[in-house]
């Protein structure tokens, strides 16, 4: 088997943070890691959680996580196209682990999109590396963002990034019915071109009926 490695372990114990906090938010959680890598967060976070769902397209990487979590659903292959067909659906995931090189959104939107089952409660948690081509005025050329390029300006997307990502996030999880309920989100890694964010997303409450 290949030597696995990992190209940017520097911001690795704010990932770590982020996640064993939205752990504590959430009962029972089922955990959807929708780019595994090398299994490091799952060491570090999800090990003692018997039940979970992994994906990675790397055939090397793919076959070390088979191993280091036997009782998971191990998919190999493309996400957002797995996803998209209703890969995971199995599960009631509530607890979203996205850790993808560039921009979550695609992933995001297939997710939210598929037909799966949808928990009352659940958290998300992202690594968000689009706002580097947002620096590098490139925000334009990612389909995700025209929309907030349009709304907003390249300049104004930069220094509000965070407030972005939120906006963003809503929009494409009310199709589920769920609202945002609690919020972080902070800049990190080389220039601040990282955004860590995470959030706990709950069903809208249906107004209750009035007696005659």
């Amino acid at each position: 088997m290949q030597k696995l490695t990992q190209k940017d372990n520097s911001t690795f114990h704010h990932k770590r943070q982020l996640r064993l906090t939205m752990l504590g938010r959430i009962k029972n959680p089922i955990v959807m890691e929708t780019h595994g890598g090398i299994g490091k967060l799952f060491a570090s976070c999800y090990s003692t959680l018997p039940t979970g769902i992994v994906f990675e397209h790397d055939e090397a990487k793919s076959n070390f996580l088979a191993q280091q979590r036997p009782t998971w659903a191990v998919y190999r292959c493309d996400v957002v196209k797995a996803l998209q067909a209703g890969a995971g659906a199995h599960l009631p995931v509530n607890f979203l682990d996205l850790d993808p090189y560039g921009s979550p959104y695609e992933t995001v939107d297939a997710f939210f999109s598929s037909a799966r089952p949808f928990p009352e409660t659940m958290a998300i948690v992202v690594n968000d590396g689009l706002r580097q081509n947002v620096q590098m005025r490139r925000a334009l050329a990612s389909k995700t963002m025209q929309t907030m390029v349009a709304k907003y300006g390249n300049e104004m997307i930069f220094k509000r990034y965070k407030e972005i990502c939120r906006e963003m996030l809503a929009e494409r999880v009310s199709r589920q019915g769920y609202s945002i309920t609690s919020w972080a989100a902070y800049y990190c890694g080389a220039h601040s071109s990282m955004t860590y964010w995470a959030a706990i997303l709950t069903k809208h409450k249906e107004p209750a009926a009035i007696a005659a």
